[in-house]
Formats: C-alpha cells, sequence, structure tokens
C-alpha cells in the first residue's frame, strides 16, 4: 500500500499540471462562446429595435399562418382556372366562312358555308344556298369533326379551315 501511496504522491505533480492545463483550455472555450453570445445577442437586439418587432416568435407564427392561408387561395384560383379551362374547351370559338356560288347563274357568291367547331372538334356547319327565288339555311351538326349527314365540298373545306385553328 505505501508503494502506491508513493507512486501516487510521484504523479500527481503531473496529474494537477494536466487538470490544470485541461481547466484553462475549457475556461478559454466557455470565455469564446460567451463572447460569441454577447454578438448575438447585440445584433439580434439591434435588429429586434429597428423592426418594431416586440415578439419575434408571434410574427413568425402570423407569417406562417399568411403562407397557409396564401396556399389555400393558391389552390382555390388554381381549381377556378381548371375549370374556366375546361369552360372554354368546350366553346365554339373556331368559325370559318366560305362565300359562292352555289347554282353557277349570273350573280353574286351570296350563298356561304360557315363551320363554328369547338376544341373538341364538336360544333355546327351551318350552309345557305341562295337563289334568285329562294333562299335555304341548312345546318349540320358535327362530332370529332365528322357529320352524320353527308357533306358539300364547301363544307368540307369550312370544316377543314376552322380544324386549322384548333
Amino acid at each position: 500500500m505505501s508503494e502506491l501511496n508513493q507512486f501516487i504522491n510521484e504523479q500527481l505533480s503531473w496529474f494537477i499540471i494536466g487538470f490544470s492545463g485541461f481547466i484553462a483550455l475549457l475556461l478559454i472555450i466557455v470565455l469564446l462562446q460567451g463572447s460569441k453570445l454577447r454578438k448575438m445577442k447585440r445584433r439580434y437586439e439591434a435588429m429586434m429595435t429597428e423592426s418594431g418587432v416586440e415578439d419575434l416568435e408571434g410574427l413568425l407564427v402570423q407569417l406562417r399562418n399568411q403562407g397557409d392561408m396564401l396556399e389555400e387561395e393558391q389552390r382555390k384560383h388554381k381549381d377556378i382556372l381548371q375549370s374556366a379551362q375546361e369552360k372554354i374547351r368546350g366553346m365554339k370559338s373556331n368559325v370559318a366562312m366560305k362565300r359562292y356560288n352555289a347554282f353557277g347563274e349570273r350573280g353574286n357568291d351570296l350563298s356561304f358555308s360557315m363551320a363554328i367547331i369547338d376544341d373538341n372538334r364538336n360544333g355546327v356547319v351551318l350552309t345557305s344556298l341562295h337563289n334568285r327565288e329562294n333562299s335555304y339555311i341548312y345546318s349540320k351538326p358535327l362530332l370529332a369533326g365528322e357529320s352524320q349527314y353527308s357533306l358539300s365540298p364547301e363544307e368540307k373545306e369550312v370544316i377543314a379551315l376552322a380544324l386549322q385553328r384548333v
């Protein structure tokens, strides 16, 4: 036991020197961290006094809530735009017309064919045939660019013209 006491007494000075160095190192680290913390606190206080905001956490929560509301409004607007686009596709907006002389008689080109078609290639072809005594108007429905009724060359031409705009 006396040998152990003697060994501890011999090594005790080195242990105290090592432990003192370790404590000094920890003290330096604590001082550096305290300095950084004071700098950060000064910057935080400067930011808060210049912005006029007293509760940064409340401000962040409020901004988060506003962001969520904006996202919800954006979703609603997206849905509205999508339904409007679908509605527009169904509108008969592609129109083509051709005037011609249907009977080859003397006179002007008073007969015409007009195609009114939507983006889905559905619509109608209107044809007016004019001669000296009468004027006749015909309507032929279109589904996918085709009609169940026979089409004249002029009607086929105006359908093709209207479909070019689709």
